[in-house]
């Protein structure tokens, strides 16, 4: 403990926590013993220590093997900032008859593939943030996986809890303010993002299919042209985060009214945006400076939201459950510092054009470069040994998956685990993450937001060195 901490514990006040996750722990001021306090003997000082040391030494014991990677259960916050102080009470089969009056909302929803959705939903929360709102967030959508497979809950995903307490506000789940089963169909007018930075005449609202299971009739205005990030002339698809927010209070909000209106789909009703619960139809392309702001190392939504939405504990004891016995790791064993992999083939071999995808796409020795590189880093940075690699891919060729095993890396056998049989379709895409945010170094694929996510996990979290593979065409890695 550093000196100002020590003073603060002798004034009785609080020591200041850096860690933004850590919660506000109060330290009460203890009144010192008087000069006729009676000190006590060197035999109770004795015995006293004896005692702790026996129960320590049991609790080492008693206590089962832990890894490197700290997965604790959420503990208890303060009420302040429970999400359920922030709506009358259980859903309601209407929205509006959960909201508070005094309380003004803010959501959006999303039609991406599932990382995509995981940023836009970092997008929303900062928007929440800078516009003092609270963040209504739907369950995500499994049309890039499976059709069949069941909307899943944020909160079953990412420590809900944990991330109310490091932001400051409380985040809220669509269901617990509107009734899952209600065939209420409710009206909302919400500000059209996508049509204004399409750049196309014939641009309309992204709608999502979230929509229709949370029964939302929407009314959508346009959006100024002046949210746009870059000029138009530069095509790009960005809105900028202040922009956007300006559209939350008053001033700008009056005065943005006039722009296009969409009458709602069933209802063809034409209603404002709404104040109280301000909505967007698409916020994946956000940023407050630079587009893809997320590769850079001050991007506002990483650094305020997005390292703070950590893994749910139940679901990240089940990914460390799959990454151990990928590994081997013996019951009684601490499961080991790993590299985690990220190699995207998939779709990518649509880019290489006229290039051979044999030449185009990073091959394994390219890989194995990048991988030698982050075990050097951590040996001489950080004093680790790390043999242990986990591949994660899209890649579906067997061949190249014995190429991985002959490299001494190892990957979790979804098929032999069962993991879609027994858990559902959506785990092996969370727990793939799981395992790449919690590699001690990470190595991932240029382009892929996956990669880009997983990265800044590992580095934020872990501290922990990372790699990124270039690709397109021969020689693109080299350096």
């Amino acid at each position: 403990m550093d000196r100002q901490s020590d003073e603060c514990l002798l004034l009785g006040e609080s020591p200041r926590q850096d860690d933004p996750d850590t919660p506000f722990i109060p330290m009460f001021r203890v009144k010192p013993l008087s000069a006729k306090s009676r000190k006590p003997s060197l035999r109770t000082i004795c015995a006293a220590l004896a005692g702790v040391s026996l129960f320590s030494f049991a609790v080492l014991l008693l206590k089962p093997s832990v890894s490197y990677l700290d997965i604790q259960d959420t503990p208890a916050y303060p009420t302040i900032l429970n999400s359920q102080s922030y709506v009358q009470g259980p859903p309601t089969q209407r929205f509006r008859d959960n909201l508070r009056n005094d309380t003004k909302y803010i959501t959006s929803w999303t039609s991406a593939g599932w990382t995509n959705d995981v940023m836009t939903y970092a997008h929303l929360i900062y928007l929440a943030l800078i516009t003092e709102r609270i963040p209504i967030i739907a369950k995500f959508l499994s049309s890039h996986i499976d059709e069949s497979a069941p909307p899943f809950a944020f909160g079953e995903v990412f420590d809900v809890p944990r991330l109310s307490q490091a932001i400051g506000i409380p985040v809220l789940e669509w269901q617990e303010v509107k009734d899952s089963e209600s065939q209420v169909l409710d009206d909302l007018g919400c500000w059209s993002v996508w049509e204004t930075t399409q750049n196309r005449p014939d641009s309309q609202p992204q709608g999502s299919p979230i929509l229709s299971r949370l029964k939302l009739d929407i009314s959508w205005t346009r959006s100024p042209d002046w949210i746009k990030l870059t000029p138009p002339s530069e095509g790009d698809e960005h809105a900028s985060f202040w922009s956007l927010a300006t559209l939350g209070f008053p001033e700008a909000r009056s005065k943005s009214l006039g722009s296009t209106n969409h009458p709602s789909p069933q209802h063809q009703v034409s209603l404002p945006p709404d104040d109280h619960v301000l909505c967007y139809d698409f916020l994946y392309y956000v940023g407050a400076q630079h587009p893809w702001e997320w590769e850079w190392d001050y991007s506002p939504a990483w650094r305020f939201v997005g390292q703070h939405m950590r893994w749910n504990a139940s679901i990240e004891r089940l990914a460390d459950a799959h990454a151990r016995r990928a590994m081997n790791v013996p019951l009684d064993e601490p499961t080991p510092p790993y590299i985690s992999v990220h190699v995207r083939h998939g779709d990518f071999r649509d880019q290489c054009n006229d290039v051979p995808v044999d030449q185009c796409l990073a091959s394994l020795s390219i890989i194995g470069r990048r991988v030698s590189e982050v075990q050097e880093e951590l040996r001489t940075r950080k004093g680790i040994e790390v043999t242990h690699v986990i591949m994660t891919s899209d890649e579906h060729d067997p061949e190249w998956w014995s190429e991985v095993r002959a490299l001494g890396w190892t990957w979790v056998d979804y098929e032999t685990e069962r993991t879609e049989e027994i858990y559902g379709k959506w785990h092996p895409v969370f727990i793939d993450a799981i395992i790449q945010s919690n590699g001690a170094g990470f190595v991932g694929t240029r382009g892929s937001t996956m990669s880009v996510v997983a990265r800044r996990r590992v580095q934020s979290w872990h501290d922990g060195p990372t790699r990124t593979v270039n690709w397109g065409w021969p020689g693109a890695d080299d350096h």
